[in-house]
């Protein structure tokens, strides 16, 4: 690492820890951790009533026609809009296709709706778009639908994205926390941390030896590969907010049951590694945009594993732990020292605006 000629503000890097009994919202509630839970738990799902399910996910398989459907909505709000490796018109395209995949669908259609800040120069605009055709077609879907609006200046951060979509779910794919049973083999897809750290160094300037390039990508063929092995996965997440540490609490607590995590089986590229070190943050809640975590049973999981590191996208896979009986609903790591400690779902956000 070298240094840069103006330090950067830490600051900036994390929200405080609010109390959570505060009458406004804070940025800790968009941060894909337990605030953002009681956000929904405690607000949103109370005032929508018998509109909505007893629980809201990133995304719904629901019939239709017929059919079983997947359905996702996602916004997109990182700053800065164009950083190593992609863009925000890129995590908008991948971020709802890979939610959909981790309902076990390819994506077929989007809709997606641009917020503009007065001010903003058209040729952003027009970047931004750009690069939403290129995700589009390298995705395989179609944006058949969208809307634009402008707001006052100072009353955002140049564009903001709200993508949803659409897809088919294949007969017999049920993925879901609640089929995870102690046993299962959890596989991540490869390095982790990887997008949180690229976003990180263009908004700070910061340089390392090697530079840090987002792993954006879609994850549908990486997914169907997965799934040409076996339809009897139970559970599929792409831990983005929060990261990995978010994604193995969500699915801990929805299953009831524990996990296991080898911290030193986890993949963690030397950069982020050393950045996180320099920053004072932990990998494990560092946003990822381009991997998942799979829990797999146990008969399944070595043949899962080789279809993942046969994919382009899934060569870095590793089995990094299990789901256990013992301490249902709580992740715990064991350390390379043979100690173990708990991974707790993030309270807000390390590093705000990362997707």
């Amino acid at each position: 690492m070298s240094d840069t000629t103006a330090a950067p503000d830490m600051l900036s890097w994390s929200c405080p820890a609010p109390l959570r009994d505060r009458p406004r919202v804070v940025m800790g509630h968009g941060g894909g951790g337990a605030l953002s839970a009681e956000l929904v738990e405690q607000v949103v799902l109370p005032g929508l009533g018998g509109a909505a399910p007893a629980a809201l996910t990133d995304s719904a398989v629901v019939e239709l026609g017929g059919a079983r459907l997947a359905f996702s909505t996602d916004s997109f709000v990182v700053r800065p809009l164009f950083f190593p490796g992609g863009s925000i018109g890129d995590l908008a395209v991948n971020g709802t296709v890979n939610d959909l995949a981790m309902s076990g669908a390819r994506a077929a259609y989007l809709s997606c709706a641009l917020i503009l800040e007065e001010g903003v120069e058209i040729d952003t605009v027009g970047r931004v778009a750009e690069a939403l055709g290129r995700a589009a077609r390298a995705a395989g879907v179609r944006v058949v639908t969208g809307d634009t609006k402008v707001v006052e200046a100072g009353h955002g951060d140049g564009v903001y994205v709200n993508t949803s979509g659409v897809g088919v779910v294949p007969a017999g794919v049920d993925l879901r926390p609640q089929r995870v049973v102690p046993g299962d083999v959890v596989l991540v897809s490869g390095d982790i941390g990887v997008h949180g750290v690229a976003v990180m160094s263009r908004r700070e300037n910061l340089r390392f030896e090697a530079e840090v390039v987002s792993d954006c990508a879609p994850l549908g063929g990486l997914v169907e590969a997965m799934l040409s092995v076996t339809p009897d996965l139970h559970v599929l997440r792409d831990p983005t907010r929060g990261g990995l540490a978010a994604s193995l609490n969500e699915i801990a607590v929805a299953s009831g049951c524990g996990v296991v995590v080898r911290e030193r089986a986890v993949p963690v590229p030397p950069p982020v590694a050393g950045a996180c070190a320099m920053l004072g943050l932990d990998p494990l809640y560092v946003a990822n945009e381009g991997k998942l975590v799979a829990f797999v049973p146990r008969e399944h999981a070595d043949a899962v594993l080789a279809a993942m590191r046969a994919h382009p996208l899934g060569s870095g896979a590793a089995v990094i732990g299990e789901a256990v009986a013992e301490h249902p609903g709580t992740v715990v790591a064991r350390t390379g020292l043979g100690g173990t400690r708990v991974v707790d779902l993030p309270m807000g956000e390390q590093l705000p605006r990362i997707c």
